[in-house]
């Protein structure tokens, strides 16, 4: 005994399989989706933590131009203007941990060094302990005698 198919009866066939198919594969992509949610919040996090590192660099270089410039322009303590000067601008999670050195390594430059420490976005889950330097020299500003 054979069977004859027609042309018209084997795409009949092939769509009555695809409709019986389509009915196995509900919520796939939920399941998918629930499966990758732990490594795209993975990524967003160490993204979110190397944008904080570059913003880190940035307060820091500042941070050091602006003591350099207030600790040359002063005519009495000029570390302490330095100091207040440098810490000045800082957001409140810089400020906290931050080391200003200021004073000057040659007769005519006057330097600022400002060294802060990487805020961490979650901070029991883990801790960097990365300290970011800034450096900014500015001329000595001699006293004027009228």
């Amino acid at each position: 005994m054979t069977t004859t198919r027609t042309a018209r009866s084997g795409i009949r066939g092939r769509t009555t399989a695809l409709r019986d198919r389509r009915g196995r594969d509900r919520g796939q992509t939920a399941v998918e989706f629930l499966g990758m949610t732990p490594f795209i919040i993975l990524i967003m996090l160490v993204l979110w933590e190397c944008a904080l590192i570059g913003y880190t660099f940035s307060l820091a270089g500042n941070a050091a131009d602006v003591g350099a410039r207030k600790g040359s322009g002063a005519e009495f303590a000029p570390d302490l203007a330095c100091r207040q000067g440098a810490l000045k601008d800082l957001p409140g999670a810089w400020r906290s941990a931050a080391d200003v050195d200021c004073g000057g390594r040659s007769g005519s430059l006057y330097e600022a060094t400002v060294e802060l420490k990487v805020p961490v976005l979650v901070p029991g889950l883990f801790d960097l302990d990365t300290k970011i330097t800034g450096t900014a020299g500015s001329p000595r500003e001699e006293a004027r005698s009228w």
